[in-house]
């Protein structure tokens, strides 16, 4: 599957050449010849809210400072009436203080932590429900044509997903265009990155859509629905909390997109069929990356 060279349609597009972002490695094959590849890098990220230490993240290092908002964000630990009057990145000690104009505690909140399936930033703290009090998502239709495109675009962008695996992608999209592209070691990470990029720019999510590499899981489900976005779709396959809690919660729910295919599991009713499956190019069973990550 040849790449596209022009990714100037993306507000923010992957790339694979910024340094530190993996590092060179030399090994041998099965054969036992000598091997170059570049694998990618994991760095720790302290967060901090105010003076109270939150969490260590492990990150490739891009965006600390989206990853630090659309953490916080996610977790409950920024509300919308909050002032921010600073984020301060420090890359020689790893950390990323956010600064509100009140003060703030989450010495109960830190204590209840779930341990969840995600990688990199795999907890929870308090209750994975809570967010989702009073969430009203909105009725977007989505059309197949669109995803189909989407699929087509966001597969054939150079990325680190596709130069060396072990790494995770999250795409923002609006309709038929893919906006905003993050990758991270966790799926986790590259959600939060968006929901820090919106949140800085006052992006609003109503007519848009996320697609993932990841898995399909409770947090992603309750994440996408706590940014306010309607449809999640990905790759991967789904866990069965994560679609009860779409059903619940009238979330779009579309997972193992691969060339023609794809299964929708939440959200039929909102879906536009409006293109002939049959018309679309199927994808070889394996994609042209250089490594896997799950």
């Amino acid at each position: 599957m040849a790449l596209i060279n022009d990714t100037s349609g993306y507000l923010i597009a992957p790339d694979p050449a910024r340094p530190r972002l993996t590092r060179a490695v030399q090994g041998t094959d099965q054969n036992g010849q000598i091997i170059d590849l570049n694998v990618v890098e994991e760095r720790p990220l302290t967060i901090f809210l105010n003076s109270q230490e939150i969490v260590t993240a492990m990150t490739i290092g891009d965006y600390p400072e989206y990853l630090a908002l659309g953490f916080l964000r996610n977790q409950g630990m920024l509300k919308d009436d909050d002032v921010l009057q600073g984020v301060d990145y420090d890359e020689e000690r790893e950390t990323v203080v956010l600064r509100t104009k009140s003060q703030t505690t989450y010495e109960d909140k830190l204590k209840k932590k779930t341990r969840t399936s995600g990688c990199a930033v795999g907890t929870v703290f308090g209750d994975m429900m809570e967010g989702l009090e009073g969430v009203t998502l909105p009725d977007l239709p989505v059309r197949t044509s669109d995803l189909y495109a989407l699929a087509a675009t966001i597969n054939r962008t150079p990325s680190l997903y596709l130069e060396a695996g072990a790494i995770h992608g999250t795409v923002l999209c609006q309709g038929n265009r893919p906006l905003v592209y993050m990758e991270d070691v966790g799926r986790h990470n590259a959600v939060d990155k968006i929901a820090g990029w919106m949140l800085y720019e006052c992006v609003g999510a109503a007519d848009k859509m996320l697609y993932t590499t990841g898995r399909l899981t409770s947090e992603m489900v309750i994440k996408t629905a706590m940014m306010g976005i309607p449809v999640l779709a990905s790759r991967s396959g789904f866990t069965a909390w994560g679609v009860e809690i779409a059903q619940q919660i009238g979330l779009t729910l579309i997972g193992r997109m691969k060339g023609q295919r794809f299964v929708c599991l939440a959200g039929e009713e909102r879906l536009i069929r409006d293109a002939d499956p049959a018309s679309i190019a199927d994808e070889p069973r394996k994609m042209g990356r250089k490594g896997s990550g799950s």
